[in-house]
């Protein structure tokens, strides 16, 4: 029997909403798992409430621990700090487990079905969603960082942007030109010349490249059914492939049933929703094309692993986010090569390239838009030591937690 005998958390201020979480056992293994956003509050929930449960326990055991921090006590259904916590522990279980054996995880969870699969960029820029903990907006005023300010290109310059990505190999992109508009109104409308102001980058890379690379839209749950609808069908002259969270609510099965029956523009959602019940009820309204999960977000791997089979049960594809922390990209990328039904893995081309190397010893290695299966034992990949003795570093430990 192997025993959890320590649990360890760290935040950095560089980078406020991200929290990494090892889980030491007496074998000596460690296992990694990480969460975004409202760090502090996941930390506290993570040391006050799920360690005194969990260290004593058999870390082989992950299905047992999920059900209990996923319950009714712990977990509450959505996707709060509760449920944070306990994704981010089941990722190290899951980085354990695959350690144990000596094999991947996504050989740990019954094998891959692909030995690579497609990418997509999303087009933000080198501090998205990590500067000061909030997400970048772009004005009119603003220019390039760099090579790879990739929000700021979709703004300014769609089509030569498509053309950039085309030429690293990327297939696919995915861009928010409708966010700017939404604080107008709060999201209860869209007037006509916000509608073709927030067209013109969809424009612009079917003008520059026609259809070589497929366009997601992102909407972020800025508009309620009217905008979306008005959006949607404005959209399908572009062919894209996916309008993402349309609405406020992605958890309103019958509000996205109904939009979906309004437009030809598939509905995408959403890495905002956690648990197997909501993607129940989602899938058997006929809401969604697409499903879209955050395996940091849903409940961890074991639940992510739940939800993939679902939309395999209802004949949908799968694609797991990222656009927020390095260890949560690594995981999404061994489900996605086990899951049947998975088509793309999300990454950002700027983050791969900047701070995603500052805080993990290996990354995702892509070539010609197609991230390959890692090869490493568990996640494979571990937090760099310098990371723990910054000047920045906030770190909370629990029971007795290898160092």
């Amino acid at each position: 029997m192997a025993r959890i005998t320590g649990l360890r958390t760290l935040r950095i201020g560089e980078h406020p909403n991200l929290l990494w979480v090892e889980i030491s056992t007496d074998e000596g293994l460690i296992g990694l798992g990480e969460s975004f956003r409202g760090a502090s509050v996941v930390e506290a929930m993570l040391h006050d409430q799920v360690a005194p449960w969990l260290i004593g326990r058999d870390p082989r055991h992950i299905e047992a621990v999920s059900l209990e921090l996923m319950g009714p006590y712990l977990g509450f259904g959505s996707s709060g700090a509760e449920v944070r916590a306990a994704s981010a522990v089941d990722i190290a279980l899951w980085d354990l487990a695959g350690q144990r054996q000596g094999v991947p995880v996504h050989v740990a969870m019954g094998g891959a079905v692909r030995d690579r699969i497609r990418v997509y960029n999303t087009c933000a820029g080198y501090r998205f969603n990590t500067a000061g903990g909030t997400r970048r907006e772009v004005g009119a005023g603003d220019r390039p960082a760099g090579p790879y300010d990739d929000q700021v290109a979709f703004m300014k310059d769609a089509g030569g942007l498509a053309c950039s990505l085309l030429e690293e190999g990327y297939g696919a992109m995915k861009i928010w030109p409708f966010d700017v508009h939404a604080a107008k109104t709060g999201g209860q409308s869209i007037s006509l010349p916000d509608l073709k102001t927030g067209l013109e980058p969809f424009r612009k890379i079917r003008e520059a490249v026609g259809h070589r690379i497929e366009v997601m839209a992102e909407l972020h749950s800025f508009w309620n059914a009217e905008a979306a609808a008005r959006i949607c069908r404005a959209l399908e002259d572009y062919d894209v492939l996916w309008a993402e969270d349309p609405l406020a609510k992605m958890n309103d099965a019958a509000a996205l049933a109904d939009l979906r029956r309004r437009t030809r523009t598939p509905v995408c959602g959403s890495e905002t929703i956690a648990g197997i019940v909501k993607f129940r009820e989602l899938l058997a309204a006929d809401a969604l094309d697409f499903v879209m999960l955050d395996v940091a977000w849903c409940g961890g791997l074991t639940e992510a692993r739940k939800i993939a089979a679902l939309a395999q049960s209802h004949a949908r594809p799968v694609a797991p986010h990222d656009c927020t922390g390095p260890v949560t990209l690594i995981a999404g990328l061994h489900l996605a090569l086990h899951a049947p039904t998975a088509i793309f893995q999300e990454v950002v081309r700027a983050s791969l390239a900047t701070w995603y190397r500052d805080l993990v010893t290996d990354l995702p290695v892509i070539e010609q838009g197609m991230a390959l299966a890692p090869g490493r034992a568990g996640l494979g990949t571990r937090l760099q030591p310098d990371l723990w003795r910054r000047e920045d570093a906030a770190v909370r430990i629990s029971g007795d937690a290898i160092r």
